[in-house]
Order: C-alpha cells, then sequence, then structure tokens
C-alpha cells in the first residue's frame, strides 16, 4: 500500500497492533460499565486470578464467595466460576480461603511493579509492606515540610540520660 505523503515508500500499518487495542479498549469499556455502578477503585492495572480446583473444598466453606466485594466469584455446576471482568484483584478471597494455594492471584500495579500470592499470610506481609512504605513516604514528606532532620540513637541516649 502506498504512503500518501511519499508514494515511492510503502506505509506501514500494524493490523495486529491496531486489533489488539481495540480489543484492549474494548474489555476496558465493559470492565468500566460493570464496575462503575459498583463504586469499587481500581488498584491494579491487570492480574490473573487462578484456582485451583483439586484443592478447593468448594460448597463447603463458600468463603471466597462471599467475600467478594465485586462477586467476580460464583459457584457453577459444582465448581467455582470466575467473572474476570468484575475482579479488582483485592485478594479478599485469597486472605479469607480456608485452603492455602487453592487460589493464586498475581496483580500488577501502575508502577510496574508485580505481586503474586497464594496464602493468606502472603497477603497480609504483602499490605504490611506497603502500608510500611506509606508510613515512612508521610514521615519523610513532613520532615521536610517542618524542615526537621531525624535525631541520631547516640543524640537520643544522651538527651535521656
Amino acid at each position: 500500500m502506498p504512503n500518501p505523503t511519499n508514494p515511492d515508500k510503502p506505509s506501514s500499518i500494524d493490523i495486529f497492533q491496531d486489533l489488539t487495542d481495540t480489543a484492549e479498549h474494548q474489555r476496558r469499556k465493559r470492565r468500566e460499565e460493570l464496575l462503575g455502578p459498583l463504586h469499587v477503585r481500581e488498584f491494579f492495572v491487570e492480574g490473573k486470578i487462578r484456582i485451583n480446583k483439586k484443592i478447593c473444598r468448594g460448597i463447603e466453606c463458600n468463603l471466597c464467595v462471599k467475600t467478594c466485594p465485586t462477586k467476580a466469584l460464583f459457584w457453577k455446576a459444582g465448581e467455582l466460576g470466575i467473572t474476570e471482568e468484575l475482579c479488582v484483584y483485592c485478594g479478599a478471597c485469597v486472605i479469607n480461603c480456608i485452603v492455602d494455594d487453592c487460589i493464586e492471584m498475581v496483580r500488577r500495579r501502575e508502577n510496574g511493579e508485580v505481586e503474586r500470592f497464594s496464602r493468606p499470610r502472603e497477603v497480609l506481609l504483602l499490605q504490611n509492606n506497603i502500608n510500611t512504605r506509606k508510613r515512612v513516604e508521610r514521615i519523610q514528606s513532613a520532615r521536610e515540610v517542618l524542615g526537621t532532620t531525624p535525631r541520631k540513637k547516640s543524640d537520643r541516649k544522651e538527651k535521656e540520660s
């Protein structure tokens, strides 16, 4: 196909990229339509959730289905089903699952950081690390605003004596 600005040079159209972009745009639009009425904030750019149906206790516990804020998990024909468009990858299902490694989640944050977990302990440790990082950032920004610097341990000991 000739290039309209330069007839001697063929234009390059990446049809695959155009189709991928269109499909991604449609997926995001559908997701916004489904999540909009729920007023659930998304923190993750993308993610995957997988359920190991061999070790899932099924209808016995049903805790993951009950705790899902978007109702992305549901029962169908005796097994757990997932509506991917509804999942916000919050980890509530993993925290409440009574079987370790039954629900595996991989999610990517806006900064590119990838998080992977399949046990309640892993989710809680991850949240603790994130909260600690946020507290440190808030303390540092408050110090910058106030113009203070952290005291050394030796200064604190002298002051206490």
